[in-house]
């Protein structure tokens, strides 16, 4: 722009040192006029001017992101966002302009970091996906502060991905967040690579086949016929694809976003899942869902559905309750005292003691609730009463009064004591 500048002065003092030396030399206004192709008012002005004409800055052409600057401004302000992001959120304010807008003016206001560079591995259709669990900061439920994680599966040659919060990465939401994948997917690939976590594997090895998995895990992936795989210790490169996502997501999707309960986040982070399926990837250019289509996945249909069963070690209390993240359950009285198995399967509790299938509940949200079956306490005043008139019966005393040992003894040792004293 400043260099328009200095060509528009130019020519202005060009046209005015013109105008006033055809003046000097005898022409008129008119036959001035006529000579530059100037109108004759232009040359009158000239010619009456005692210095040049300044030159003012020709006024910029609005653009379609002005009034959307502040906003932008206070976003990159206060969070990271992507250009991606920004354009997403203005659009729905109102901006029609494009998603390139955006990146030019974010590249302005704020500069760029560097990325090191990394070898990507790719794979065939339908050859691998990649798991992954980030922490997410923490979330209030039911009053207590828990720690909050994002699952990620992604399809190494469709980049398909899932990703779903929970509170817990135990064996039992791994597996369950598998199976969610395995569902949002339509079926499944022939291995998943994995971290050396203590859900997925025991005791890695050095050959493969000497592993020792965790066995609630290996129970899931032999169902399936799936082969887990281990990254390289050390080289997180290898699973760089889900861990983009984990960062993704952060980024994308969590960073400034308001949310009512983690079911409000997980039906939102859907909804942002078939979003980002439905729209070109980054690397390969071409939409998840499209590619999808060529993984040829495992078909579920093929195999029996996996049934899911967590199981908690507990001991019954003596009022005859087992407790069930943070809430109380009832059980028979007479097991009072007894070591149990919670079995847990879609939302219902089965309380095992040994071998014996001892009762049963639906489990319940929220925290320090009592879950009690009148008829589990069915007889327990009686057997109270018993009990108590039993004890009453064969009490023993508070205290017990010990009379003083007096010594006996013989008559004959008074008789000899008595000669004693008369000699």
């Amino acid at each position: 722009s400043c260099t328009c500048m200095r060509v528009v002065a130019m020519l202005n003092m060009e046209d005015f040192l013109m105008i006033r030396d055809l003046y000097n030399q005898g022409l008129n206004i008119s036959q001035i006029a006529q000579k530059t192709g100037f109108d004759r008012k232009t040359v009158r002005k000239h010619l009456s001017a005692r210095t040049p004409p300044s030159v003012q800055p020709r006024a910029g052409k609005p653009s379609k992101l002005d009034d959307y600057k502040d906003y932008i401004q206070n976003r990159i302000t206060a969070y990271p966002l992507s250009a991606a992001r920004i354009h997403r959120e203005i659009r729905e304010l109102g901006f029609t302009g494009k998603y390139t807008i955006v990146k030019d003016y974010l590249r302005e206001v704020r500069p760029s970091r560097s990325v090191p560079a990394v070898y990507r591995y790719e794979t065939r259709p339908g050859v691998q996906a990649q798991v992954d669990w980030g922490e997410c900061g923490h979330l209030d439920v039911d009053g207590r502060r828990r720690k909050l994680y994002c699952f990620s599966m992604i399809l190494g040659y469709s980049r398909m991905r899932y990703v779903v919060f929970t509170l817990s990465t135990d064996v039992y939401t791994l597996i369950q967040c598998h199976l969610d994948a395995f569902e949002y997917f339509g079926g499944y690939t022939e291995e998943v690579l994995y971290d050396n976590i203590k859900t997925v594997i025991i005791k890695r090895a050095i050959r493969a086949d000497d592993h020792t998995w965790n066995p609630k895990f290996e129970d899931f992936f032999s169902h399936h016929g799936f082969i887990p795989r281990l990254c390289k210790p050390y080289c997180p490169q290898t699973k760089g694809k889900v861990e983009n996502t984990i960062g993704y997501v952060k980024r994308d999707f969590l960073l400034g976003g308001t949310f009512s309960s983690l079911d409000d986040m997980n039906r939102q982070l859907l909804q942002w899942c078939n979003r980002v399926n439905a729209e070109p990837h980054g690397t390969t250019h071409e939409i998840p869902f499209d590619r999808l289509q060529q993984e040829h996945l495992k078909s579920l249909a093929v195999i029996p559905p996996y049934r899911l069963r967590r199981e908690a070690h507990r001991k019954i209390s003596r009022e005859a309750f087992v407790s069930y993240l943070g809430n109380r359950y009832s059980v028979p009285h007479r097991y009072a005292g007894r070591d149990a198995v919670l079995e847990l399967h879609d939302g219902q509790m089965t309380v095992r003691v040994g071998i014996e299938v001892i009762c049963s509940h639906t489990v319940v949200p929220g925290h320090t609730r009592i879950i009690r079956e009148k008829e589990h306490f069915s007889g327990l005043l009686g057997e109270a009463r018993c009990y108590n008139n039993l004890q009453g019966k064969v009490s023993k005393p508070l205290f017990t009064v010990v009379p003083p040992q007096v010594e006996h003894r013989p008559l004959s040792v008074y008789d000899r004591f008595s000669d004693e004293v008369r000699l």
